[in-house]
């Protein structure tokens, strides 16, 4: 299934990821951390043989905030949000505006993490996702973050929903040829799925798409629908539906039927021809009547 992707290359379905799914995805990123920790220790613990205990003590924590706090941290940067764990259950961390989240996102939530995960186990963070109303930990709440799910399963897509009747033919004169493929996607995408969204992301993203609409087709957004711009999005996209449906039903005319018809092929017009006068037509002589002089009767 395709997705709608915002300009800062985030889903549009902004559907917060419930706790089991979240727990899980953890649970999968803290045993990846913990084989990779317990390969980096051995490796110190023979690379550093020679070196007294307290040296070693200190490559020891080293390694444990490198790999189980640095790592998780580095990962959300570089994969905007996504770990092995949350692309194994389809979620991800995004901003609260529906942003990627960036670097200093990551570390409040890697750093807040160690406390209210590892240190605790994760009760903190199971009683933190069970408050909140869209299940953030408290890495979340500081970071300013949200885990969303970004599959939907098949079937749960919304249609296009239908425009005013108000509007219908209204835009029968836009020219729609220079809107690209790539922005029909992306307000289609918006309209099945602009009810998922929080009021101001919706009407904000609506805004940006209509705009976008308006500039390729020459034509500004009318006064009275500046406002809503939702509403301009699906009276437009049902006006392209309408003339593609139109040119579907234009079919060529063929002569006869089956499956061996051929086209119909227009007349050609002769050329112009002058009438002829009974003056100009003369009589067949017969060929007797060159030397006797005597005409058969007619």
């Amino acid at each position: 299934m395709s997705e709608l992707v915002t300009g800062e290359a985030v889903a549009l379905e902004l559907r917060p990821a419930k706790l089991p799914s979240r727990a899980l995805a953890v649970l999968i990123d803290l045993i990846v951390a913990v084989l990779v920790y317990i390969v980096v220790v051995i490796g110190l613990v023979a690379a550093t043989s020679s070196l007294d205990d307290a040296a070693q003590a200190a490559m020891s924590v080293a390694a444990f905030l490198l790999v189980l706090v640095g790592g998780p941290i580095a990962v959300e940067t570089l994969s905007h949000g996504r770990s092995l764990g949350k692309l194994a259950f389809g979620l991800r961390v995004v901003r609260d505006d529906g942003g990627p989240v960036r670097f200093r996102h990551a570390l409040v939530r890697g750093g807040v993490g160690m406390i209210e995960i590892l240190m605790t186990f994760g009760v903190v963070a199971c009683i933190a996702s069970l408050v909140s109303e869209r299940g953030r930990r408290l890495g979340d709440v500081f970071a300013g973050t949200l885990v969303v799910r970004e599959r939907i399963p098949v079937g749960r897509a919304g249609v296009v929903p239908p425009p005013a009747p108000w509007l219908a033919g209204r835009f029968a004169e836009l020219d729609l040829s220079g809107v690209p493929d790539g922005l029909w996607l992306a307000v289609r995408q918006y309209l099945t799925r602009m009810h998922q969204l929080q009021p101001q992301v919706s009407w904000s993203m609506a805004s940006r798409l209509a705009a976008d609409v308006a500039a390729r087709t020459g034509a500004a957004v009318p006064p009275d629908l500046q406002a809503q711009p939702a509403v301009f999005l699906a009276a437009v996209v049902h006006e392209r539906q309408s003339r593609q449906a139109r040119q579907a039903r234009q079919q060529p005319r063929y002569e006869g039927g089956g499956d061996h018809a051929v086209p119909s092929v227009p007349s050609v017009s002769s050329p112009a021809v002058a009438p002829v006068s009974e003056k100009d037509v003369k009589a067949p002589e017969h060929p007797r009547s060159r030397s006797t002089g005597f005409a058969p009767p007619a």
